[in-house]
């Protein structure tokens, strides 16, 4: 080992299958960050983007073939390289690792992608049915039975969202929700008489690669509290990884959260103004 540290060792060339699996590995990574700037910013459909972005972690796989296969080399020759092969799988073990994390859910989770509060009367898509009408999106059409015994199953806790607030005040918080979240709101519709039905229908985002997935809220009176109910729907594929239920569930927590605070907060009295006193007439 001493004579990896020598100048002798110094002279040796640099094992050209530790410099393969370095620059395979910086080719990976610019195929991949291309890839999600092409899908967050909709240069084009998702599935041309997803082929660069496969392709990408089949290069950064690659890699790590020449980098064993390098590390061998080296440890029989004393050829150098081996900081180049260090760097090639940190490189990989970064483009890697959630990819793989992703497959692990896919193959775990059931296949569904339409998550909803009220399987039986779901909130509808109407202005946002406009955008999923593209080659290879999902349906604006509830996913059907089958999805909601799998979505009661997996996720029994997403129930509708019943609040002790007027109705008037749970959709000045969900919309605030909304836009707090910073999803894109497409349409929204304040409780107006006679029926008083609140809808909201935007458009949320997956954190990394930036995928739409659509949510649509409706907001109910029920006396004089209200019901909010939440549908939350991939625009692609046929499995959403959990991240629909994710989404509906903090929404579900953080409104919950937010109405009783509001319901806290004491009522404002109007000062009364007291009545001014009759003009005094002076008798002449």
């Amino acid at each position: 080992m001493a004579r990896r540290f020598s100048a002798p060792y110094q002279t040796e060339p640099v094992s050209s299958l530790a410099s393969w699996a370095r620059n395979l590995a910086v080719f990976a990574v610019v195929a991949v960050v291309v890839s999600i700037l092409i899908v967050r910013f909709g240069f084009l459909e998702p599935k041309p983007a997803l082929a660069t972005f496969f392709g990408g972690l089949a290069v950064a796989a690659l890699s790590i073939l020449f980098g064993l296969a390098g590390f061998a080399a080296i440890w029989q020759n004393g050829s150098r390289g081996m900081a180049r092969i260090l760097l090639a799988f940190l490189i990989d073990g970064a483009i890697l690792a959630y990819p793989a994390y992703q497959a692990l859910l896919y193959n775990k989770l059931p296949h569904i992608y339409d998550i909803t509060t009220d399987p039986i009367d779901p909130p509808r898509f109407d202005a946002l049915s406009r955008l999923r009408t593209g080659d290879g999106t999902n349906t604006a059409f509830y996913a059907g039975l089958r999805s909601a015994e799998q979505q009661r199953e997996l996720y029994p806790d997403i129930e509708p969202i019943e609040l002790e607030i007027p109705v008037d005040r749970a959709y000045a918080i969900a919309l605030q929700l909304v836009n707090k979240r910073k999803w894109l709101v497409i349409d929204e519709r304040a409780p107006q008489p006679p029926r008083r039905i609140g809808r909201i229908e935007a458009v949320a985002r997956t954190p990394i690669m930036g995928f739409r997935e659509d949510v649509s809220i409706r907001v109910v009176p029920d006396g004089d509290d209200s019901r909010v109910d939440i549908r939350s729907a991939s625009r692609y594929f046929d499995s959403d990884l959990g991240s629909n239920a994710a989404r509906v569930t903090k929404f579900i927590d953080d409104l919950n959260t937010a109405a009783d605070a509001d319901a806290l907060k004491p009522v404002k009295k109007t000062p009364v103004t007291p009545p001014k006193a009759p003009a005094k007439t002076v008798k002449k």
